[in-house]
C-alpha cells in the first residue's frame, strides 16, 4: 500500500480511538442525569430537561463511538459461515461489503448535513415542553457519521491490503 494510505489509516485510527474513549465516558454523564432526575422525582418535581438530555447524551454516545467500534470490529455480524473462512477470504468479502456501508454512511451524512442546515437556519427546537435547540445534537451526529465514514474507508484499505497479502496495521 502507498505510504499516504498507511498514514491515512493510522491517523483515522488515532482520531477515532480518542473520540471513542471520550464517548465511552458519556455513559457516566447520562447516568448522572438520570440519577439526578430520579432524586428530584423523589424529593420534588423532576426537571423537564432530564429525560431529553439523557437521550441527547445517549445519541452522542453511540454516534461518536461508531467509528471506534468499527475499528475494533465490535459491530454485530452474522458469522455462521464467515467465521470458518480464512482471514484473507474474509478480507476479500469485507472489501466488497464495506462499499455498501460507505454508500449508506454517505447518504446518511448528506441527509444529516441537510437536516443540520435546516435546524441552524430556522432555529429548530424539539417538540417537548423543554424545547431545546436541535442544532447541537445534529452537529454531533454529523461528526459521528463522518468519523465512521472515514473509519470505513480506513477499514476498506486495511481489508484491501490483507486481501492482497499485505498487513496494514
Amino acid at each position: 500500500m502507498p505510504d499516504i494510505v498507511r498514514r491515512y489509516v493510522s491517523l483515522i485510527d488515532r482520531v477515532n480511538r480518542v473520540v471513542g474513549l471520550f464517548a465511552m465516558y458519556l455513559i457516566v454523564a447520562m447516568i448522572g442525569i438520570l440519577l439526578y432526575s430520579s432524586v428530584m422525582k423523589a424529593v420534588a418535581i423532576p426537571p423537564l430537561w432530564t429525560l431529553e438530555m439523557a437521550q441527547f447524551v445517549m445519541a452522542a454516545y453511540y454516534m461518536l463511538g461508531g467509528g471506534w467500534s468499527l475499528q475494533n470490529d465490535s459491530h454485530v455480524r452474522m458469522d455462521l459461515i464467515y467465521s470458518t473462512w480464512s482471514p484473507r477470504r474474509r478480507a476479500m468479502v469485507d472489501t466488497l461489503t464495506i462499499l455498501f456501508l460507505i454508500f449508506y454512511l454517505g447518504v446518511m451524512l448528506y441527509g444529516g448535513f441537510s437536516s443540520t442546515a435546516y435546524a441552524i437556519r430556522y432555529g429548530e427546537t424539539s417538540y417537548s415542553s423543554w424545547a431545546p435547540y436541535m442544532a447541537p445534537i445534529k452537529i454531533i451526529m454529523c461528526i459521528g457519521i463522518a468519523l465512521m465514514l472515514l473509519q470505513a474507508f480506513a477499514q476498506f484499505f486495511r481489508d484491501l491490503a490483507l486481501a492482497r497479502g499485505e498487513e496494514l496495521s
